[in-house]
């Protein structure tokens, strides 16, 4: 019988150590390939490593409707936009940062500028009431409640029968 095992590429030594797992190189190159990407990220989208980090956000659907609760430090209201279009809740946050500091008397000169966008969509699990919809920014942290919409009664409707023509 063949050993298939051989097959796979793997560590090596990681069979001898007895926790093979064929998935671990494929993992570590998924995080490196994250981290180049996120280098050069304004701060409220990368981590102290330089890593990319998307904003956490939470959703829970619940008898009224959908609450949301977004994490956006750094984000001011203007900065954010919410819209509601054919069931999809559309949350989109655009940062701008400009920094200057100057000291004749060290001879430096510092501007800095970072930019970055936000966008996140959630497909609405129930038809909502959008005009109810509300949304709250303070102190970072975005709470979104949209409402279902009120079931609307279905008459039975009366269909003519006509005659040949």
């Amino acid at each position: 019988m063949a050993d298939f095992r051989s097959l796979i590429p793997m560590r090596r030594g990681a069979l001898a150590r007895g926790n093979y797992d064929p998935f671990s190189g494929f993992r570590d190159e998924m995080d490196r390939l994250l981290e180049d990407f996120g280098r050069g990220l304004p701060a409220a989208f990368s981590t102290e490593k330089g890593g990319f980090l998307v904003p956490k956000v939470d959703v829970a659907e619940t008898e009224a409707g959908l609450e949301l609760t977004a994490e956006l430090p750094g984000f001011d209201e203007k900065d954010v936009s919410l819209d509601i279009h054919d069931g999809v809740l559309t949350i989109k946050a655009e940062h701008k940062d400009e920094r200057e500091e100057k000291d004749d008397d060290k001879h430096y000169h510092l501007v800095e500028r970072s930019q970055g966008t936000f966008m996140r969509r959630f497909a609405l699990p129930f038809e909502a009431d959008a005009e109810k919809a509300q949304a709250h920014l303070e102190k970072g942290l975005l709470k979104v409640t949209v409402p279902r919409a009120a079931a609307e009664e279905k008459k039975p409707k009366s269909i003519p029968i006509g005659g040949k023509k």
